[in-house]
């Protein structure tokens, strides 16, 4: 699944994580969100990101800390 949301290609953004077919960094979405802006905000602002692609990574990371955090 995740090869599928993200690449990471030193050829593109310098190797930045970014949204799959896209040049926009992962970081990009979790900045916006942590500047008070909405999953809209972001979509408008990069277009080259679908929604399904933003809502999968968010899901990814929450999976991600509540396994981390349950191993705890």
């Amino acid at each position: 699944m995740k090869r599928n949301l993200i690449e990471i290609d030193p050829d593109k953004v310098s190797g930045t994580p970014v949204f799959a077919g896209t040049r926009v960094p992962i970081k990009n979405l979790f900045d916006y969100i942590e500047g008070g802006d909405t999953l809209e905000d972001f979509l408008e602002g990069f277009p080259p990101v679908t929604r399904e692609q933003a809502v999968a990574v968010l899901k990814m990371a929450e999976e991600s800390l509540v396994k981390d955090v349950g191993s705890h």
